[in-house]
Formats: structure tokens, C-alpha cells, sequence
């Protein structure tokens, strides 16, 4: 095994054990601000490592570019879209999770302040 293999081996294994730490996440953890952090973070640098891997064993250049344009797909979205259902939930008014099941205080008022322009 050359240490080019050994490179591409560790991202796939980087990918898979992200990934799975983004499953557990998603069963173990109690809310959706909790569920959210887990998705965005876990699973964008698991997809990232995976498509990582994919780029170093292709040796076309074609597939490389397109690998890369997919991971800035990912890179941007990913995130974008769990903060974007954190602010909806906020909105709609679901409380955060705490140890004693319900949340004694208020979330601070900018959670709630209308987007800029509006008043």
C-alpha cells in the first residue's frame, strides 16, 4: 500500500467516522438547536473528507473541478441551511432544551429583533 492509498484511506475513514458521529448526534441528542449544531458542523466536514477522498483517487482533471465545485456546494450550504431552521424555530417559538426539561429564561431579545430594516 503506497502512502497515496494510505492518504485517500485516512479521508474515507475520516468521512465515515464523521458521519457517524452526525447519526448519533441526530438519535442522542434532544432538540433541534442540538440536532442542527450536529448537522452542520459533523456532516459538512465528513461530506467535505469524503469528497476529498474522491478527488485524490480520480486522476482526471474534469472530475476533480467538478468534485471541488460540489465541495463549495457543500461548504456553503450545509450550514446555511441548519441556521436557517435554528431561525425558524426560534421564530415559531420552540425552546431550547435545558437540564430541567423546560426553559426558566427568556431567550435574549436580539434571538427575536426583526431583520434589519424592519422595526
Amino acid at each position: 500500500m503506497t502512502p497515496f492509498d494510505v492518504l485517500v484511506l485516512a479521508l474515507v475513514t475520516g468521512s465515515v467516522a464523521f458521519s457517524l458521529i452526525t447519526l448519533v448526534g441526530f438519535v442522542r441528542l434532544p432538540d433541534v438547536f442540538a440536532r442542527a449544531h450536529a448537522a452542520s458542523k459533523t456532516e459538512t466536514l465528513g461530506a467535505l473528507l469524503g469528497l476529498g477522498a474522491a478527488a485524490l483517487a480520480f486522476d482526471d482533471g474534469r472530475a476533480v473541478l467538478k468534485l471541488g465545485v460540489l465541495a463549495m456546494f457543500v461548504l456553503v450550504t450545509g450550514p446555511t441551511a441548519a441556521h436557517a431552521i435554528v431561525r425558524a424555530a426560534m421564530r415559531s417559538g420552540v425552546e431550547p432544551w435545558t437540564r430541567t426539561g423546560s426553559s426558566d429564561e427568556q431567550p435574549s431579545p436580539s434571538a427575536h429583533a426583526a431583520p434589519r430594516g424592519e422595526k
